[in-house]
């Protein structure tokens, strides 16, 4: 192969993987603007939760921890204005997703976000690709969309 054919190549796979890179970063979550606070998302979430009769596992403050954590890992990026994730799981749609592929259990507890980046809050979940998973893809949509129009 000539000099010339290889540095093609070697353009043409950088490409590839620059544009399969920004595919899968749009396609890890689904958010929802909110048109509120921070922490009237958060309560949304919750309160959509508790009405589903789910029980919330642990909230990750991780926005708190990226802004405490900032200068000792020697940054001084701003990531968020606010960040939680929410952690709790469904007995009914666990058992249905794990009787149809036993390592769905890698997913559970599932999580919902709630970020504000610039006064821009969104309230989002993971995307799961497997079919296995639509049914806590239906879940965490609907919850979603709940909290959004509270």
């Amino acid at each position: 192969m000539s000099i010339r054919a290889s540095k093609l190549c070697a353009l043409l796979f950088v490409t590839g993987v620059v544009a399969a890179t920004a595919v899968r970063a749009e396609e890890r979550a689904r958010l929802v603007d909110y048109d509120g606070t921070f922490e009237d998302a958060t309560f949304a979430v919750e309160s959509a939760l508790l009405d589903a009769g789910l029980v919330i596992d642990h909230v990750s403050h991780t926005g708190d921890m990226l802004a405490r954590t900032r200068a000792d890992m020697g940054s001084d990026v701003v990531l968020f204005d606010g960040a939680d994730v929410f952690l709790f799981c469904s007995a009914a749609i666990s058992r249905q997703v794990m009787e149809a592929d036993p390592m769905n259990v890698v997913h559970c507890p599932y999580s919902i976000f709630v970020i504000d980046r610039g006064g821009v809050v969104q309230i989002g979940h993971p995307l799961y690709r497997a079919d296995s998973m639509d049914p806590v893809e239906t879940l965490l949509s609907d919850l979603v969309d709940e909290a959004a129009a509270f």
